[in-house]
């Protein structure tokens, strides 16, 4: 009788032990959460519904975009950061939440650089600025001009402070030797909203990521004025570069999608987002909708992107020294 009580406890044992592996390695077997930590029809927005329609195919289970946008960012990044560590809160990263303000402002931000798995990088966002069609200012040199004679009259609009809608202004504005005779930045939750404001006329320019702008520069109702590409961005053949018009160092802006979860995460799940974001490479639907918004597709691993990740952040934190403005962001 104990003999079979034994035995009939071990089989018990083991097929429970069997049946919790599998319900662990089933990964995903619900709906996965992508947070976009900018407002809707931004860059942010864009790179995470293009990732969302085609990676969820091959996992099997759909990833719902929810865009927490505040803070430039924080908001949402730190919401992914506090997530439980299970692959089912996975956050869209962008250079201004991730790399520009840990780097620039430290002390507000909640969080580190690395304080996020990286799984990798989507793709990278050539980054320009541009104005409205019936703008006066007809090129770069127009805008430049009017910057050094009349830049405290003039306004632009970013994605908020500390993305790289803000840096690449504050920069052009210290090669341009402006001082402190700088135009009044307008801040808005994402690159989309700073869009339809310069499509209204609401501000005279804004600098950020092209494939936000492209649809409506290619229309004829925006007018681009350069793009920091070291060559002339295809889609845009007829546009100058900055190292064509002088300011070279502005090369150094530009924009990029990344998928990050919580520390923490287990090796399986962390196993199967990198072999599905793998296989986005080899996507041509993928890569068609990330080149349809104006963004080249550059898919690296965890290795690679932590590597590109660290030097995004020494890239602005070598930036906000040359500039001044660590810890000093308003």
């Amino acid at each position: 009788m104990n003999y079979q009580i034994k035995f009939s406890s071990a089989i018990a044992f083991i097929f429970f032990a069997i049946s919790n592996s599998w319900g662990q390695e089933i990964y995903p077997n619900k709906p996965i959460n992508l947070i976009a930590p900018y407002s809707a029809g931004g860059d942010s927005d864009l790179a995470a519904r293009a990732y969302s329609a085609y990676a969820q195919v091959s996992l099997g289970q759909s990833i719902v975009v929810v865009n927490k946008p505040g803070g430039s960012g924080i908001i949402g990044s730190e919401f992914v950061r506090r997530a439980a560590p299970d692959g089912y809160t996975l956050l869209l990263a962008r250079p201004g939440s991730q790399s520009i303000l840990p780097a620039l402002a430290p002390e507000n931000t909640k969080y580190k650089w690395d304080d996020f798995t990286i799984v990798g990088i989507l793709e990278l966002n050539p980054y320009g600025c541009a104005v409205r069609k019936d703008s006066p200012f007809k090129n770069f040199e127009d805008l430049s001009n009017a910057l050094k004679t009349r830049g405290t009259k003039l306004n632009y609009g970013t994605a908020g402070v500390a993305t790289t809608n803000d840096m690449g202004p504050r920069l052009l504005f210290t090669l341009l030797n402006l001082g402190d005779k700088v135009p009044q930045q307008i801040p808005y939750k994402g690159t989309g909203e700073a869009t339809s404001a310069l499509l209204a006329g609401q501000i005279d320019f804004s600098c950020g990521s092209i494939g936000t702008m492209l649809s409506l520069i290619k229309d004829g109702q925006l007018r681009a004025l350069l793009v920091t590409t070291p060559n002339r961005y295809k889609e845009l053949p007829d546009v100058p570069t900055a190292t064509e018009l002088g300011v070279a160092d502005m090369g150094q802006i530009i924009g990029w999608s990344g998928i990050y979860a919580p520390i923490g995460l287990p090796k399986p799940v962390l196993d199967k987002l990198v072999q599905n974001l793998l296989e986005l490479d080899k996507n041509p639907g993928w890569r068609n909708a990330t080149e349809r918004i104006g963004s080249i597709p550059y898919i690296k691993g965890p290795k690679e992107a932590t590597e590109f990740a660290k030097t995004q952040y020494e890239t602005y934190l070598n930036l906000g020294k040359r500039l001044n403005i660590i810890d000093k962001l308003n």
